[in-house]
């Protein structure tokens, strides 16, 4: 019988090839979407789910308030790890990571060296390899990293400096003492792993003498810390519960001769409102719920960001599914003589509904096929959007394919109910006799009801994504309290071993540059940050006692060159000993709590307890993206000494005019200085676009599924006008005998639609509103919503469905009414 039922739909299919393609290729797209959509969920969900033993690691975080200033991070102190492991039984192991920076590495087989800088380089724990179980191709995990003179690669890394040759006991050259490491491991590419720690090389961090030197330090947030739990402890929450509960009485013992250390006693620090808090989160967790949780070292993700795409998914395919319904009620008039002819010769309705319900299974599976193959064609173009590498064989794992299989069954329920039980619902004898109305009241209220919510969804869709745009403009046009505009951004100065200023005034002298600085930090490339004492007044100003302050050392060209602009006060000029001196934003002022910050001190106990002058006030500009507060930051002058980050930038404000020659020159005159370490340089605009890049692909992304929803409401709008159009052809018929134009009818067939469209943006509107804010929270600095995006959204809905419905509107009116009266 089954058989029987697919060989009728067959042969319907090819009688009404019209609405067959509009079907197949409405469900097509439909699924097409949802299983790339699930493609991306899928990807993203697999995060850190391949270590052994995923679901015992855990990343230590801290979250810390100072005075107004707090923070959640994934850092630690240095001895964070080994404490836990020591007083916890539960706790069985750590492990951690330091992130030096950008170093040189070289390796030189006697006929030909190999340099490059190295900016992804990772210094851990000998145990790292064992707590986080990268897949090794080469070496022993357990031993790759116990000697100090070790280094493990990614295979990319191994065949950039070995080539073909087996990289296993080579020796590469590190930073600028050129230490000799010898390579004992090779791992499997990060391109190739779901990890939300990503490096291409691993050096043991007993090389790097600042870790050492803070190891007894509880301030010193420079670390990564993760711990492994026992399995009973993993798989119990309350175990956890239980174990974080003790971490604020174990920072207690532990962190008060560190606190005392830097001039702040810890009781006294936790008296004044602040606090030093130790929190476990689960490392499969950390690539999508690590919110607002500071980290360089994870790639991080939002969790929201995958509901928004699932609830897309789940609203294309219920509009294909509409699509479907649409264009099958729309047969109606032709389809019931042959149900009314099939009752009469004894079919009972439930057959029928059978054979309805196969229609739609094999339009289903038609278009599933149909679907996999534009996937295949299209998901190069959909990873270059959504900046991922996914395959086409990843369809078979995962239980994708399961997934899709029940989503083409679903959908074939979805939208073959409606119509099997609506057309088999007529009354035989009406219909043999021509008095059977196709529609009712009930009916004719249900399709309305699809139209506006086809429409609702593509309103929203077309608003959410014309918010997320006119938001990215905005972050990329705002005045960030800088000129971006035209600013070289040298990395590695340090590498210049103290000839960073020679090396900026000599180029300061070419004609395309205007102005050149040094400093110690760069914008959007992170700062320096720590405690420090406001001093105390006597006046009745209520002064903060401590504030963390974000900083950089630079010199007194620095803001000249970026153009920062100065509220009071003035800023680092060598006609003045500024060694003790301090140029602070806005911000810093007013957390402290000052009136007249000119001539106040601040105390930084992490150095030598010196003190220092404030003599300017910056007005606030913002260091990062826009996603993230403008926070108290202070400029120090480099000649102050007062920290060591190890790493400078030597930024120029050049012409735009001969860039090419311009760079060729500088690199010229890097080599003259530094001929061991490559030139690297960026734009600081190329940066500040960078930091948006997550937003753009999602606006993106957005554009394209916007796009494919108004398509498929179209496609749907097509198919109820159609069936508009059959239930009035005889009055379009009279009309047209009386002198009625063809725009009079046209409008006549369209009036209904436009008012249903109106009534779905009114719909959208609201809800469009609430999703969007809600979304916008996501940025410290954002649009106000314009009230034109929603006129203009439901505009554009308007008009494309205008136009879908002209086609067909046109095609009905200008039928002969002689062809229409005939039967009359």
């Amino acid at each position: 019988m089954f058989k029987n039922y697919i060989k009728i739909a067959f042969r319907n299919a090819f009688r009404y090839k019209g609405n067959s393609i509009i079907n197949i290729s409405g469900l097509a797209i439909g699924l097409t979407s949802v299983i790339l959509i699930a493609l991306f969920i899928s990807d993203e969900l697999s995060y850190d789910r391949f270590f052994n033993d995923a679901d015992q690691v855990y990343r230590v975080n801290l979250n810390g308030k100072m005075g107004d200033d707090e923070f959640y991070a994934g850092y630690t102190p240095p001895p964070a790890g080994e404490t836990l492991v020591d007083n916890f039984p539960e706790i069985e192991s750590f492990t951690r990571i330091y992130r030096p920076g950008v170093d040189v590495l070289e390796f030189s087989d006697g006929s030909e060296k190999q340099v490059f800088n190295e900016e992804n380089v990772f210094a851990v724990d000998a145990n790292f390899l064992e707590v986080l179980s990268y897949p090794m191709l080469k070496g022993d995990p357990e031993k790759s990293l116990l000697e100090g003179n070790s280094i493990v690669v990614t295979n990319s890394i191994a065949k950039k400096y070995f080539g073909d040759v087996d990289p296993l006991g080579k020796i590469l050259f590190y930073g600028k003492e050129r230490k000799p490491l010898k390579v004992t491991g090779v791992l499997e590419d990060m391109s190739n792993l779901h990890a939300s720690v990503n490096f291409d090389i691993l050096v043991p961090v007993s090389n790097f003498s600042n870790v050492k030197r803070f190891n007894w330090s509880w301030v010193w947030l420079q670390m990564a810390t993760y711990v492994k739990l026992t399995e009973k402890a993993a798989a119990n929450p309350e175990v956890i519960d239980h174990l974080e509960s003790q971490f604020p009485e174990l920072i207690r013992l532990h962190a008060a001769n560190a606190f005392d250390r830097i001039g702040q006693p810890y009781e006294e620090f936790l008296e004044n409102g602040n606090k030093w808090d130790l929190h476990l989160q689960p490392l499969t967790d950390i690539h999508l719920h690590s919110g607002e949780i500071e980290s360089v070292i994870s790639e991080q993700n939002s969790i929201k960001n995958l509901y928004i795409f699932a609830i897309i998914a789940f609203f294309i395919i219920v509009l294909a599914s509409v699509n479907f319904v649409n264009l099958a009620t729309a047969q109606a008039s032709k389809r019931s003589k042959e149900i009314g002819i099939r009752k009469v010769l004894g079919s009972p309705r439930i057959q029928l509904i059978k054979q309805f319900l196969a229609e739609a299974i094999f339009y289903t599976v038609v278009s599933t096929f149909l679907a996999l193959m534009l996937v295949w064609v299209f998901l190069p173009f959909f990873n270059q959007l959504a900046g991922k590498t996914i395959t086409f064989n990843t369809i078979f794992e995962n239980g994708i394919w399961l997934f899709i299989i029940c989503l083409s069954l679903l959908t074939a329920l979805l939208a073959g109910i409606y119509p099997a039980f609506y057309l088999t619902s007529f009354k035989a004898a009406n219909v043999l006799k021509g008095v059977s109305k196709v529609s009712n009241s009930k009916d004719g209220f249900i399709r309305n009801g699809l139209v506006v919510f086809q429409f609702t969804v593509a309103i929203i869709m077309i608003i959410a994504t014309s918010i997320v745009y006119l938001q990215l403009n905005y972050t990329q046009n705002r005045d960030l309290g800088y000129d971006k505009e035209n600013l070289l951004v040298i990395r590695n100065a340090e590498k210049l071993e103290g000839s960073e200023e020679t090396f900026r005034s000599e180029l300061e002298e070419f004609s395309e540059v205007k102005n050149a600085a040094i400093s110690s930090g760069m914008l959007t490339r992170g700062s320096f940050g720590d405690f420090y004492f406001p001093e105390a007044t006597n006046s009745d100003e209520k002064v903060a006692t401590d504030i963390i302050l974000q900083s950089y050392l630079v010199d007194q060209h620095f803001m000249s060159t970026l153009d920062l602009k100065l509220i009071e006060g003035r800023a680092f000029d060598n006609n003045f000993n500024d060694s003790l001196s301090v140029v602070i934003n806005e911000a810093a002022a007013k957390q402290i709590g000052w009136q007249n910050p000119i001539g106040r001190m601040i105390q930084y106990p992490g150095g030598k307890m010196e003190s220092y002058k404030v003599v300017g006030v910056l007005k606030d500009f913002n260091l990062e993206s826009l996603h993230s507060h403008i926070t108290p930051f202070a400029l120090f002058s480099n000649t102050s000494k007062s920290y060591e980050t190890g790493v400078s930038y030597i930024t120029l404000k050049v012409n735009s005019e001969n860039i090419g020659k311009l760079m060729s020159s500088i690199e010229n005159k890097w080599n003259a200085y530094q001929p061991t370490v490559p030139f690297e340089y960026s734009f600081l605009d190329d940066d500040i676009n960078t930091a948006y890049i997550s937003d753009q692909r999602q606006a993106n992304l957005f554009g394209v599924f916007s796009f494919l929803t108004i398509f498929i409401a179209c496609m749907g709008l097509l198919g109820l006008i159609a069936f508009i159009a059959q239930q009035k052809t005889k009055e379009i018929g009279i009309r047209k005998v009386l002198g009625a134009s063809i725009g009079e009818i046209v409008q006549m067939l369209a009036r209904d639609f436009v008012r249903l469209i109106v009534i779905a943006m009114l719909i959208a509107t609201p809800v469009a509103w609430y999703f969007m804010n809600k979304w916008l929270q996501d940025f410290a600095y954002k649009i106000e919503i314009p009230w034109w995006v929603f006129l203009l959204s439901g505009g554009m809905a308007l008009v494309i469905a205008m136009i879908t419905m002209g086609f067909q509107a046109i095609k009905a009116a200008i039928v002969n009414p002689v062809k229409s009266l005939r039967t009359e």
